[in-house]
């Protein structure tokens, strides 16, 4: 398996708590190239936790897969590899250092590691080393208080990183402040492996802005995807607006998929996607969102999604 960066490679962003694989699977029939598994604990693969092993399955249609782990500790990465190792169809291990969320920066990893360059770099050589996978690559934002975005991605890019993705804010910037364009852009003229732009991509016009803008080998679509999975068809291929029927379609194949791998319980896990979904334009949107969230019943759930989208 060999990653094509000789067209611009369109990649869905590693989202916890949405980008499982029942999600990925339907964006994965709209011509996204790359799918990255929810951040996973390093830590929780090494001491064998099996809730967390299931994170790594991947649907048939997934390749390249890559395997998002969140650590620092270069022993723990090194037993989280075995496990990861121990996969078939894995493609790329990507190092989570941009998540902002404080159990994890207080963990020293995800963004924590953008203030240790040494331990960043550390982390990096590890997967390199140990990892049996044909890529390693690493998830980036510019900083955790200051921008200190090109020293990361050089330490990426020295430490043996073959690609990284760059989310355009701090730590300190969560996902609400404006993202820093010129500052991908500068990443991309400091480093010589790929570079993958990730934040607000949300629409085909501004994908097209944002690769002209930077000048990056892909981009990178997190929450604008969710409820949208067709937005990679758009981007690529100028898919209009879906159809109502394909929508229904699209809907109720997320939702089969969420029963079949989660069972009963995903009905329950289902409701915020269907919240998203619904957000369409389409009338009676919130009595809908209103009742899903007291349904339990896989079969009534399917009828209730049958009724709006039809």
């Amino acid at each position: 398996m060999t990653l094509d960066f000789s067209q611009p490679l369109y990649a869905l962003a590693p989202l916890a708590g949405f980008t499982d694989l029942p999600f990925r699977s339907v964006v994965k029939k709209f011509g996204v190239d790359l799918t990255v598994s929810e951040m996973i604990s390093s830590n929780a693969l090494a001491h064998g936790s099996k809730k967390t092993e299931k994170m790594l399955e991947k649907s048939p249609r997934e390749t390249p897969y890559s395997v998002q782990i969140a650590g620092s500790d270069p022993e723990i990465i090194k037993r989280a590899l075995e496990v990861i190792n121990a996969r078939e169809g894995v493609d790329i291990v990507d190092l989570n250092c941009g998540c902002p969320v404080p159990k994890v920066f207080n963990n020293l990893q995800g963004s924590a590691l953008l203030s240790d360059l040494e331990k960043m770099g550390r982390a990096i050589e590890t997967i390199k080393r140990y990892s049996d996978k044909p890529y390693t690559s690493v998830k980036i934002r510019l900083g955790v208080q200051e921008k200190n975005h090109v020293d990361i991605a050089k330490v990426c890019e020295e430490a043996g990183a073959d690609f990284i993705a760059v989310h355009g804010r701090t730590r300190s910037g969560k996902f609400k402040a404006p993202v820093d364009y010129d500052a991908i852009a500068e990443v991309k003229a400091a480093v010589s492996i790929p570079v993958i732009a990730n934040g607000d991509i949300d629409s085909p016009a501004k994908a097209r802005w944002v690769l002209e803008h930077t000048r990056c080998d892909g981009i990178m679509i997190g929450r604008a995807a969710v409820g949208r999975p067709w937005i990679f068809r758009q981007i690529k291929e100028g898919l209009e607006e879906p159809s109502p029927e394909l929508m229904r379609e699209v809907v109720l194949e997320h939702f089969d998929q969420m029963i079949a791998h989660y069972g009963e319980y995903g009905v329950i896990l289902f409701r915020k996607h269907l919240h998203t979904y619904s957000k369409a334009g389409l009338p009676g949107a919130s009595a809908f969102r209103h009742r899903v969230n007291t349904v339990t019943d896989a079969d009534e759930m399917r009828r209730t999604i049958e009724g709006f989208f039809s």
